[in-house]
């Protein structure tokens, strides 16, 4: 039988799992839900970049990514981060929507699965 990998489990969700060398994570909120688009994009991003190194993986190998945004006219300045982290020529298959987030304060919320 294969192994489940948990990180940092809880009684309602994992920030990641892996399974059979795909990692899948949790939607990743900004930390601090005060800051404007760019720097909570920003942040998503590098706690992505956490946890995908500690499953040994990275954004080389995402395979799919779900991007939910408070107000879809954000859509623009998440892509010129979101392309700016992203190695040339790696973009997985994307969804991006507007949803309305579990803390009003939150811009962006972001998912991804990768393999390793």
């Amino acid at each position: 039988m294969s192994r489940i990998i948990r990180t940092e489990a809880n009684a309602i969700l994992s920030k990641a799992v892996e399974y059979h060398g795909f990692v899948y994570t949790q939607g990743m909120v900004a930390r601090d839900p005060s800051a404007d688009i760019t720097a909570q994009t920003k942040d998503v991003l590098a706690q992505l970049d956490e946890v995908l190194e500690l499953h040994g993986t990275d954004n080389t190998r995402i395979l799919q990514a779900q991007i939910w945004l408070k107000d879809i006219g954000d859509r623009g300045a998440v892509n010129q981060v979101w392309s700016a982290w992203l190695p040339v020529g790696q973009a997985p298959a994307r969804v991006c929507v507007q949803a309305e987030l579990a803390d009003p304060a939150l811009l962006v919320e972001i998912m991804v699965t990768t393999c390793k």
